[in-house]
């Protein structure tokens, strides 16, 4: 779980625009971001496994 703190801190808006932080709308997580979900991928896996996030399907052949 990511601290209270940074994610406070990633809300707000930068003093430079490359300063902003991509982090996970759930958990806070700032690594392994998917940014066409705003999700991390271990958030995206739970949510398209439960059949939450539309058009997601797993894939099998």
């Amino acid at each position: 779980m990511a601290r209270k703190a940074l994610i406070v801190r990633s809300q707000r808006k930068p003093k430079y625009s490359t300063r902003k932080v991509n982090r996970c709308r759930c958990c806070g997580r700032p690594r392994g971001y998917l940014r066409r979900f705003e999700l991390c991928r271990i958030c995206f896996r739970d949510l398209a496994s439960r059949g939450l996030i539309p058009g997601v399907t797993k894939s099998s052949w």
